[in-house]
């Protein structure tokens, strides 16, 4: 059974290299680097598509075309069971973890990321695998420095990231490209026991 990886985010060249769009960003990389067809759209899902293999698994690439918090619409159309959700891994931004940081987990909540939240109505599960893209200041205990109120934070996360944060963030990117790979050819228990460690 193929794998099927989407990455959250939003369409259009005013958010290309914004923070909400992180999950978008390594699946390009992922496209680009990896001898993947090029991206085709698929009208049904309103999503772009591009399939490949990672080792030796088939492995379906999606870039939902609706705006973030729709994303499960595009989702659905591809990932019709729950059963089917088990081989899907969420690529998405996380305000919870300081950026330049990734995390792996499985079965979890959508943690008021409303792009998950759309994912997980659309797929009628919380069982598949994410990776949790950091995007929040550090403070200097090395915890996070999150925006708080509501309008702030629908702005920090459509903002590009600053020079310096891209460093970072290219990095991070680099990472989670592995974690995606890994998942999919040795499984999400060893993605999350290799990238969960401090």
């Amino acid at each position: 059974m193929a794998y099927t990886i989407v990455g959250l985010g939003n369409p259009g060249e005013e958010y290309v290299e914004t923070r909400h769009n992180v999950g978008r960003m390594v699946l390009e990389i992922i496209q680009k680097t990896k001898d993947f067809e090029e991206w085709k759209e698929n009208k049904k899902s309103k999503a772009l598509i591009s399939k490949g293999m990672l080792g030796k698994q088939k492995v379906t690439l999606v870039l939902p075309e609706t705006f973030m918090n729709k994303s499960g619409e595009s989702v659905k159309i591809l990932v019709k069971s729950p059963k089917l959700a088990e081989k899907m891994v969420v690529v998405h931004d996380d305000l919870d973890l300081p950026l330049g940081t990734l995390k792996v987990s499985f079965n979890r909540g959508a943690g008021g990321h409303k792009g998950l939240e759309s994912v997980i109505k659309g797929v009628k599960t919380e069982k598949f695998a994410r990776i949790r893209i950091g995007i929040s200041p550090e403070n200097k205990k090395g915890g996070v420095k999150k925006p708080s109120h509501e309008n702030i934070i629908d702005n920090f996360i459509v903002d590009p990231f600053k020079p310096a944060e891209m460093l970072e963030i290219k990095k991070v990117l680099k990472r989670a490209v592995e974690a995606v790979e890994m998942i999919a050819t040795e499984g999400v228990e060893k993605g999350m026991g290799e990238f969960n460690r401090k």
